[in-house]
Parts: C-alpha cells; sequence; structure tokens
C-alpha cells in the first residue's frame, strides 16, 4: 500500500512580468487613459464590459499610435449556452501574443435547466466562484500589480498542490460538465491531488448525463488531445477510469460485435502505459511530438482493433475509427490510427524475420501473396517489409512499436515489467537496425524504375486493372533488385509476360 505525501508548490509572492507582458499591461491601460474609461482590467477579465467591445477599444487605440503592426484580430468565439459555453471571447495576438478578453459574469437560472435565463456583469468575487477550479479563480489586477484570490483558498490549493471547485464539485460540473476533464488535466499536469468530494461528483450520473448532453464532442476531443500529448497521459486515462468515465468519453455506436469484455477499459489502459514506457525507453529522436500522439492514441484502443459496428450498405468498421470521428471528432486522427493497427499486424508477420540472423520466411503474408510468387526466396522479406513501408511511409516506427506491444517476448515467471519492457525495447532496436540495413528507411520516396505508361506501351495494354497489376509486381521485382536499372527491369517485364502469355 503506498503512502500520499502532500504535495507543496514553491509559490513567489510577487508575480515578475516578462518584457513582453509589461508592454502589453501598458498598452491596455494606455487604451484606458486614451479613452476614459472606468473598466479594471484583470488578466484578462473586464468588469464592465464586453469582450469584443475593449478589443475594438485596444485595436483603435494601437492604430492611433502607430503600432497596427504589433496586433492583428483573432475573431471572436460566439457564446453556446446549450453547449455551456456562456461567455463570448474576443481574441487580440499583440507583441506575438494571443490574448483572450471576456467580461466577468453573473447568471441567473431557470428551474432545471443550466442554460443561462439572465446574464449581467458580475463582480470579481462572484466570477471567481463560478470558475472550474480554485488554482484557476487567481485573478492578476493589472491596475494594482497584484494577484487577488477572492475564493480565500485559490493560493493556499496552488500551494498544497490540491484540485477542488470553489462550489460544491457538483454545482461547479453541471454549470459546465468539460471541468471534469480540466480537473483530470490539471491535477495530472502539475501532479496535483484530486479532491474527494470531486472524485464523487465526478463519477454521479448526473454529471455523466450532463457530459454526454452538454458538451460537443470537440470540446472532449481536444481535452483528450491535451491529456495524451501532455507530461501524464497514462495518469490522465487512468482518472477518467478510475472515475468511470472511460466509456462516457470513448462513447460507442448503438450496435457492435463482438462484445466487450468487461474491464476493457483497463486493458486499454495497460497498453498505453506499456507504449508511454517503450517511447521513453527509446531514444529521444525515435518519435517527434505528432508520432509520439499517434502511438499513444494507437496503443490506448489496442483491444477494441478487432470490434466493428455497421454503417450503411451493411459494411462493416473498426469501432475505434467510431471513437474517434464521432465520440472525440478527431477525423484526421482516425485514418492514421486505423493505418498503425492494420500495418502493425503486418509487421507482426515480419518481426520474426527481420529480428533473426537466420534467412527465415515470413508466414502470414496472405496480404501481398501474390507479389512474392516470382521473387527468390532470400529477397521475400526484403519486398514484403519494402511494400509494407510504401504504404505507412514515416510512421512505420510508430507502426512497428504498436506491433512490438502486441508480439509474444517469452517472458517466463521470474522477470518484472521493467525486463519485460527493456526486451521489448531491444526487440524494437533490432528490428528497425535490420530496416535500415536492408536500406529501406525512405522505400517510400523511390520512384519507380518503369510507369504505368511504359507498361502499358511495352505489353501493349489499355488502362486497366492488368496495368495496376504489372505496376505492383514491377515494384517488388525492383524491391528485390535494388541495383538494377530501368532497361533491365523492361526487359524482365517483356520476360515474365512472354511466360504468363505462353501457360495462359
Amino acid at each position: 500500500m503506498s503512502i500520499a505525501t502532500q504535495h507543496v508548490l514553491q509559490v513567489r509572492d510577487k508575480i515578475e512580468l516578462s518584457d513582453i507582458e509589461h508592454r502589453i499591461f501598458d498598452r491596455l491601460l494606455a487604451t484606458l487613459r486614451h479613452f476614459n474609461l472606468q473598466t479594471q482590467l484583470r488578466v484578462i477579465a473586464l468588469d464592465n464590459m464586453m469582450g469584443t467591445e475593449f478589443a475594438h477599444k485596444v485595436t483603435k487605440y494601437m492604430l492611433s499610435i502607430g503600432e497596427g503592426k504589433y496586433f492583428h484580430k483573432d475573431g471572436v468565439i460566439k457564446p453556446k449556452p446549450d453547449r455551456s459555453k456562456h461567455l463570448e471571447t474576443a481574441m487580440l495576438n499583440l507583441f506575438g501574443m494571443r490574448i483572450d478578453f471576456v467580461n466577468l459574469r453573473s447568471e441567473e437560472y431557470t428551474e432545471n435547466s443550466r442554460i443561462p435565463s439572465k446574464q449581467s456583469f458580475g463582480t470579481p468575487e462572484v466570477d471567481a466562484y463560478r470558475r472550474d477550479l480554485t488554482i484557476n479563480s487567481l485573478f492578476y489586477n493589472i491596475h494594482s500589480d497584484s494577484v487577488e484570490d477572492f475564493t480565500k483558498r485559490g493560493i493556499s490549493d496552488l500551494k498544497s498542490g490540491r484540485i477542488v471547485t470553489p462550489l460544491p464539485p457538483k454545482a461547479t460540473f453541471l454549470d459546465d460538465p468539460l471541468r471534469v476533464l480540466r480537473a483530470i488535466r490539471f491535477g495530472v499536469r502539475f501532479e496535483f491531488t484530486l479532491d474527494e468530494d470531486l472524485k464523487v461528483a465526478a463519477a454521479c450520473g448526473d454529471v455523466k448525463d450532463a457530459l454526454a448532453a452538454k458538451i460537443s464532442k470537440e470540446r472532449i476531443g481536444k481535452e483528450i488531445d491535451l491529456m495524451i500529448s501532455g507530461n501524464q497521459p497514462v495518469k490522465a486515462l487512468t482518472h477518467i477510469c478510475d472515475l468511470t468515465l472511460f466509456w462516457n468519453v470513448f462513447s460507442l455506436p448503438p450496435k457492435f460485435e463482438p462484445a466487450i469484455p468487461d474491464g476493457c477499459e483497463r486493458l486499454c489502459i495497460s497498453y498505453l502505459d506499456t507504449a508511454w514506457n517503450l517511447i521513453h525507453l527509446l531514444k529521444e529522436s525515435t518519435f517527434k511530438d505528432k508520432e509520439r500522439r499517434l502511438s499513444l492514441f494507437a496503443a490506448l484502443f489496442l483491444p477494441l482493433k478487432n470490434i466493428t459496428y455497421q454503417v450503411k450498405k451493411a459494411k462493416m468498421v473498426p469501432v475505434v475509427n467510431y471513437i474517434i470521428v464521432d465520440s472525440l471528432k478527431r477525423n484526421e486522427d482516425a485514418k492514421m490510427v486505423l493505418d498503425l493497427h492494420q500495418a502493425s499486424q503486418k509487421f507482426l508477420s515480419l518481426i520474426p524475420c527481420l529480428a533473426s540472423n537466420e534467412d527465415l520466411q515470413p508466414d502470414d503474408v496472405d496480404w501481398i501473396r501474390g507479389l512474392i510468387d516470382d521473387v527468390s526466396i532470400a529477397s521475400r522479406v526484403r519486398v514484403l517489409t519494402g511494400f509494407l513501408l510504401r504504404e505507412i511511409k514515416d510512421l512505420w516506427r510508430v507502426a512497428l512499436l504498436v506491433s512490438i506491444l502486441l508480439h509474444p517476448i517469452g517472458i517466463n515467471d521470474t522477470e518484472d515489467e521493467s525486463s519485460q519492457l527493456h526486451k521489448r525495447r531491444d526487440l524494437f532496436n533490432t528490428v528497425e537496425s535490420s530496416i535500415i540495413k536492408l536500406g529501406l528507411d525512405k522505400v517510400w520516396e523511390v520512384k519507380p524504375l518503369i510507369s504505368g505508361e511504359d507498361i502499358k506501351n511495352v505489353l501493349q495494354l489499355e488502362e486497366g486493372p492488368l496495368v495496376k497489376e504489372w505496376k505492383e509486381k514491377s515494384m517488388a521485382w525492383e524491391l528485390a533488385n535494388p541495383s538494377r536499372t530501368t532497361e533491365e527491369c523492361i526487359d524482365w517485364l517483356r520476360e515474365t509476360n512472354s511466360k504468363r502469355v505462353k501457360l495462359e
């Protein structure tokens, strides 16, 4: 049993502004003086003016003093009360820094509704209590150059490392259910402790229902992406699992098959954990930020890769596609994750060959069997690997990592998790080295020796499936014979076609 230790964060008594912050605040205060406004500016909330109105004043002032080149408008985000987005937000970019301008708010609600029936300018104290967390309820007053803690506990919670809501947590979460995910994200980012009452409220049925009904999938997807891209993705997703929110966040289609076994979400977290630890064991340069996050998304959904649902015309689609597209609204990620799952399955059949010094032949390669029939046995692994890398391109290391998660590594009862992880790391490095030695690292950039037009001219063919077949066969020949010329490839094409004609 682990013993909880109190988290103490060193918090400075006074905020030290950067040069850019000084310049921005100077211009904002000068805007007040220029237009004789009696507005209090806090970073950054306005006590008696809409954000769009004040942003317009800042724009006019910057133009009047000849500093138009130091700002540009980023637009306005309109409120969507039915989606718990209550405030209109104006955005400006000043001296290279994006700033959101919003007003302090005070709201009244009708019974049984969280959509405000009346909104007005609020006091900073009222606004502070309507914030998601006490650590996010602190204001920096530009006029007095001071931090204001209207809840009387924001600074103490910051110092002690506690994630607490200013009002009772259920009321705070029903106001905006996305705050559940924000509480988790801030908690793991700063390694703070989630308040026990907060956890109870987050897991209650009313809040779960509100998260599904009131919050757009785009906002949920953005929070999940920030968690996956953050410094503690495993801990964040573990919190989601512990609070029984996993299937609320990663919602499923009404019908799918086969059934998802009980506890599958824990298996998802386990794969995520292994991928995260494996990435950190490998060289820092192995994965860029984009590749790292795709690795983690692909690992998280590995236990669901063979579960499908039906779309129109009786087509069966992986349920992972539904989760990423419909539940998270991350359309581009969906295609890449599905491609990675498919490529990792193909990699699995090649790993024994690529990891061995012996001349093994790959098993279970139905995905390309017809293309290697005419290839020498010694060249088949290079051809198969080359086709796979041309398909997945620069994400091949990500696909390899995902396949390593699935590959059996001969674990014995005496090995701990660290030893198992090092085995997977060594296997990844061995296969990666083999691929590089085969000269396949950038094989997708290799231009085919002969084109479709060449094939049509040489074999006197019309455009059609036969041309495509010969293009693939010629690429297989090229991968098997990497030092050969275009003329030799054409000779091979004529000779092979001639044999084929005679057999027919």
